[in-house]
């Protein structure tokens, strides 16, 4: 290890946001003057969510710190206590490991933790996908209020970085560069049908559909009653239909869904749960599929790249720009069943996606290089947005 290299160290705490994180680590690895460092933390390191860890290793990235938080709780005290372990936990990874800047993703409590952590150690902070909206789930707070303590941000799409100007967050500090999970699209190898059903345990049927709700984290007590419904709506679908479920993350009521959704499973032919796919079986598996269904960011984010039509059931990613493959659903059985009438009968087909062109990571990587000294930006003043509505 180069020891003038300065070291960048990235926060991962699922399976969604390490699928994001692994074409912007690649390229901070390869770019000469930084050096890589990570931290495993959440659900990375809980066997009920599928143990994930190990997927970081088939990834070829080292485990530099892992850092505790979840209880067996499916509460919101369980989860704002996690929150607290966290900060512990980070306060001394960063202590050992003396990060010149650190990086996070997008909008979770275990990244809230990362945050508050490097915040209080005046530690330089890199956050992707500020800005972008999520109404329906408690993660919009969550998000803004990573954006407040990080010193760069790195958007998804233009609205985004407007809302961070909104926000205070000064122009010369927001960089524009793309969805960095659309790296992964332009640049994976995919498996096949026939090595993705060997994969799954279940071969791939004449008609397939990708699942997966999340805790809708808003309002306490709904997201039962909502995937309930759900399940109504994939009732009638032919029972021919072969259904791929991922389970649900760990936000409050996560394990009561994901209970529920495997018992669904074992009662339903054709039809499997699975707690985490990894990038490369969910990725080739959205390419194969005829719809993706639920309350996920990558049927948003991912899915309009591979042409497939998704069906986006609720609140929980009301407000994110979307492609037209992407059709709506409120979450209650018959809206639903409509939704994925038009989504099938739309097909698989090109689409533009909103969110980038695939070289968002090598943009991330190249900026991260050439800024001379991250402390710089530790002093933030509030930047006043214009008036008019002026696009940036």
């Amino acid at each position: 290890m180069n020891s003038a290299a300065r070291k960048i160290c990235f926060v991962t705490g699922s399976r969604a946001d390490f699928g994001l994180l692994v074409w912007p680590m690649r390229a901070i690895r390869e770019t000469s003057g930084l050096t890589l460092q990570l931290i495993a933390t959440g659900m990375h390191l809980a066997p009920e969510f599928g143990y994930t860890f190990n997927a970081i290793r088939d990834e070829g990235f080292e485990v530099d710190e892992r850092v505790e938080t979840l209880l067996a709780s499916d509460t919101g005290a369980g989860v704002a206590k996690s929150v607290g372990l966290g900060v512990i936990g980070f306060a001394d990874a960063f202590t050992r490991l003396q990060p010149d800047l650190v990086v996070v993703l997008g909008d979770r409590f275990e990244m809230f933790a990362a945050a508050q952590a490097a915040m209080f150690m005046r530690l330089p902070m890199a956050h992707l996908f500020g800005g972008d909206v999520t109404e329906g789930a408690v993660d919009e707070s969550i998000r803004h209020a990573i954006s407040k303590m990080a010193h760069l941000h790195f958007t998804s799409n233009r609205d985004s970085t407007r809302r961070l100007m909104q926000l205070g967050e000064h122009p010369s500090r927001i960089h524009t560069i793309g969805s960095v999970g659309l790296d992964a699209v332009k640049h994976v190898d995919l498996m096949n049908r026939d090595d993705i059903g060997n994969a799954i345990g279940m071969p791939l049927g004449e008609r397939n559909a990708l699942v997966t709700f999340h805790p809708v984290t808003v309002e306490a007590g709904r997201s039962v009653a909502e995937l309930d419904e759900l399940f109504a709506a994939l009732s009638t679908l032919d029972p021919g239909f072969r259904l791929i479920f991922t389970l649900a993350n760990a936000d409050a009521e996560g394990r009561a869904l994901n209970d529920r959704t495997k018992a669904f499973a074992t009662d339903r032919p054709n039809t499997i749960a699975v707690a985490s796919l990894g990038q490369l079986r969910y990725l080739s598996l959205m390419s194969q599929v005829d719809v993706v269904i639920g309350n996920s960011s990558s049927g948003i984010l991912e899915a309009p790249s591979y042409g497939v039509p998704t069906v986006d059931i609720g609140d929980r990613q009301k407000g994110r720009e979307r492609a037209d493959s992407v059709f709506h659903a409120a979450p209650e059985r018959g809206a639903i069943a409509a939704a994925l009438s038009q989504a099938l009968q739309r097909g698989r087909k090109d689409t533009v996606n909103p969110y980038g062109d695939g070289d968002s990571s090598r943009r991330f990587a190249d900026i991260i290089a050439a800024i001379p000294d991250f402390r710089q930006f530790l002093k933030k003043g509030f930047y006043e947005a214009p008036a008019s509505g002026a696009r940036p």
